[in-house]
């Protein structure tokens, strides 16, 4: 709900509001002393449509293509339309306590007709292609012991890689970049000696793909497959070379260039996903690109960039490890975090910079993997987990100033809701709009094809709260009243698919999961189909509160709102706190199967619900700690993200920062991986493994709920700060709900000095230093 943030009892605030002065953007890079050895070492650039990864090897380079909107598959319908029919008996089962029968059925006659994967219609996120960049030297084999000051780096200030080195007297430089300016991706090589610049392109698909020169333009183009009688997704990329003072020729497949001093690469791709002047627009992209001049193309590029980028300064210090490669500041990181106070604030700016480059208003939201993949078959399709990962994508974005990149996620549900609605009457005879655990950009609502996963229903309320927070930071009514039909029709669902639990009188989800996790019988089977998991109580609650503010800020629904605010006292309270004084996962306390399970869904309401927090529910505050403390610290990266999430809505920065420690762990490993051992790659990549964008995302919202909240009724300075960042910090542009922008600087700790900012000056509660003061918001 909208907080009123003036009706918390006023102190007089007798802290000057010192003028602030925001730190300057310095040493944000990513930077190393080798080319890439793996994808997972490679340097990731995007504009929120087209990315690239080059490896910038010497000899033999590989730039990985990506297009965010390249999904083999098609729209389908999976429904199973006699599905309801069972729904009678699945109850039954479930109120008789028989839920490894229920389960049984629901696998038999209760989950969706199709199935995942590439060949199917679901489909799955792909890579576009590779590059291929063939080098040569004089004429010969490169000898790699004569390369010396080999030097490579990712640039956050400007959105722009490069690598240089030395080799037999000639200085070589490569310049990167996903231009926000034309929509291309650009790569410039120079050499510092004329004439020194010798190679052969190319651009290849492991299949459906077409390579061919038009002039002296390389293409490669193709369908992919759809699952269905239907066409599947079009592509198309072109390549074209520039040089002042060398010689371009071109082969069947190939462009070489022979004797350049400069040479500049255009890739111009795209696909026909709601485009159908896809190919049109792409040689005029490419045409546009061209006729630039390059120093005006990357100065439009950085500003466009830096007009998100820049929103958001954050310093906490550096330390005699901060000047180290990025490999090696992450080695030493997890046993001494002191010598590199800065890593955390590169971190958190590198989660921006992802957010940047892979998404934009009027595209897609970044999916699994953001817009990088360099996989024909993306772990786990590369789709849209409902079930927390898309919603982990979005966490960040409103407090760390990137409001209008949220938009795109609302923008995919929308489509997603007629879909949702055939969803809704095949499988529950319900009112309104559901979707489950996976989506894609086909619209796709449906139960996955295991009960033990597939049949959680609460993936549309969850990604409903998203969509909330853009208004609850933004107070946009135009926005609240676009998407007041998803939230209602989300509403509608649960109110009119609700069954009265005979136990407990309670109106509960059935049949549903508590993600992904399971629990033991007593008759020694285990389950996972069950009523009422705690997540569907939370999420039920906080939607049905969002709709009825929002019906009465939209004056309309008043009947509807009533009868919602009557299911209300009907639903299962916030949380149950088990036997063991912990928060209790089911309607039942059942016995755990995995106590350190990867999911902790049953603290949704702690995060990103507030229900639970210390100050208005204590109780389930503590029990909500007592659960982490069970579940352990370790995990894939999302997993320990979350967790650095939640300690942070506890108030505990030092457990919260153990777990930023956590997923700052190492590692080059890239098998799927269900447990222990998340982390991140050399390129801050996070690691599940394999790599998944969502931990990324998860700890940047994390280091953001460290230094503001504003979701129990005032803003909080530094409600979960460490130890370790106490001495001194300072950081500018952090939003707070009511579209307060918030600038502060610390010593040892406490506040020094804050600004609070908004487009209408207006008083607002804040917390500064443990006390809550009334202060007037400047004008922005």
């Amino acid at each position: 709900m909208i907080f009123n943030l003036k009706k918390i009892i006023v102190v007089i605030c007798t802290m000057p509001l010192v003028a602030y002065s925001a730190p300057k953007q310095k040493d944000l890079k990513l930077w190393y002393d080798k080319p890439a050895s793996q994808w997972e070492e490679t340097l990731p650039l995007g504009n929120g449509r087209l990315g690239m990864t080059p490896d910038s090897k010497i000899s033999n380079e590989t730039i990985v293509l990506n297009d965010i909107s390249l999904w083999s598959g098609a729209p389908q319908d999976a429904n199973n339309y006699e599905a309801y029919k069972k729904l009678p008996a699945i109850r039954k089962l479930l109120i008789e306590g028989r839920n490894d029968e229920a389960q049984q059925l629901v696998n038999k006659d209760f989950v969706c007709l199709g199935k995942g994967g590439r060949g199917e219609p679901f489909g799955c996120f792909q890579t576009l292609g590779n590059l291929q960049i063939q080098y040569q030297y004089n004429g010969n084999e490169i000898n790699s012991s004569q390369v010396t000051n080999y030097y490579r780096e990712l640039n956050l200030n400007n959105a722009l890689a490069s690598c240089s080195f030395s080799y037999q007297g000639v200085n070589y430089k490569r310049e990167y970049f996903t231009s926000f300016g034309s929509d291309v991706d650009i790569i410039k090589i120079t050499a510092d000696k004329k004439g020194m610049i010798n190679c052969e392109i190319g651009i290849n698909r492991s299949e459906y793909a077409t390579v061919s020169t038009d002039g002296l333009i390389l293409k490669m183009e193709g369908e992919l497959e759809s699952g269905t009688a239907e066409p599947g997704m079009k592509y198309l990329a072109k390549v074209k070379a520039e040089t002042k003072d060398g010689k371009i020729t071109s082969s069947d497949k190939s462009i070489k260039v022979e004797g350049a001093s400069e040479l500049i690469i255009y890739v111009s791709a795209g696909t026909n996903f709601m485009n159908p002047s896809y190919i049109q627009d792409i040689q005029n992209e490419l045409d546009a690109a061209v006729t630039q001049n390059y120093n005006k193309e990357k100065k439009k590029h950085i500003r466009n960039y830096q007009n998100y980028f820049n929103r958001v300064n954050i310093d906490f210090g550096i330390g005699e490890n901060s000047s180290l490669t990025t490999e090696k500041r992450l080695s030493n990181y997890y046993n001494a975090p002191e010598k590199d106070l800065a890593l955390p604030a590169l971190f958190y700016q590198f989660g921006r910079y992802l957010t940047i480059c892979s998404t934009r208003p009027g595209l897609l939201p970044p999916n699994l993997q953001g817009l990088w993949a360099n996989q024909i078959h993306t772990p786990w399709n590369g789709d849209y987990h409902l079930d927390v990962n898309v919603q982990m994508n979005h966490w960040p974005v409103e407090v760390s100033n990137l409001s209008e990149l949220n938009l795109p996620l609302a923008d995919l549900v929308k489509r997603m809701v007629p879909f949702g609605e055939k969803t809704a009457k095949a499988y529950y005879n319900a009112e309104g709009w559901v979707a489950h655990v996976i989506t894609n950009v086909w619209g796709f609502s449906e139960p996955g094809e295991s009960a033990s996963w597939g049949i959680s229903n609460a993936g549309s309320g969850w990604v409903c709260n998203n969509l909330w927070q853009h208004y609850d930071f933004t107070g946009d009514k135009d926005y609240l009243a676009d998407i007041y039909p998803v939230l209602k029709g989300s509403a509608q669902f649960y109110s009119s698919m609700l069954l009265k639990d005979p136990e407990t009188g309670w109106l509960v989800t059935a049949p549903s999961v508590s993600p992904e996790n399971s629990f033991a019988l007593p008759n020694g089977n285990h389950a996972n189909v069950c009523m009422g998991p705690t997540i569907d109580n939370q999420i039920i609650r906080e939607l049905f509160n969002n709709v009825i503010t929002a019906s009465e800020v939209l004056g309309k629904d008043a009947g509807f709102r009533e009868s919602l605010k009557q299911k209300l006292k009907e639903i299962p309270p916030i949380a149950q706190i088990s036997h063991d004084g912990r928060i209790q996962e089911w309607l039942k306390d059942y016995k755990e199967t995995d106590p350190q399970h990867r999911h902790i869904s049953h603290l949704y309401g702690l995060f990103p619900a507030h229900l639970i927090t210390p100050q208005s529910t204590p109780e389930l505050a503590e029990a909500a700690r007592k659960t982490l403390e069970v579940r352990g610290d370790d995990g894939p990266s999302w997993t320990i993200a979350y967790k650095l999430l939640f300690w942070a809505r506890l108030h505990d920065g030092n457990r919260a920062f153990k777990l930023l420690r956590e997923i700052l762990k190492p590692t080059l490993d890239t098998h799927i991986n269900y447990g222990a051992g998340g982390g991140v790659y050399p390129n801050l990549l996070s690691a599940g493994p394999p790599f998944q964008i969502d931990g990324n995302f998860g700890a940047e919202a994390g280091i953001g709920e460290m230094l503001i909240q504003s979701h129990d009724g005032f803003i909080n300075l530094l409600p979960a700060i460490p130890d370790l960042w106490k001495k001194q910090g300072k950081v500018s542009g952090l939003k707070a709900r009511g579209n307060f922008t918030v600038d502060m600087e610390w010593e040892n700790g406490k506040i020094i000095s804050y600004r609070i900012a908004s487009p209408t000056p207006e008083k607002v509660n804040v917390k500064v230093n443990g006390e809550i003061k009334e202060v007037m918001a400047e004008k922005l």
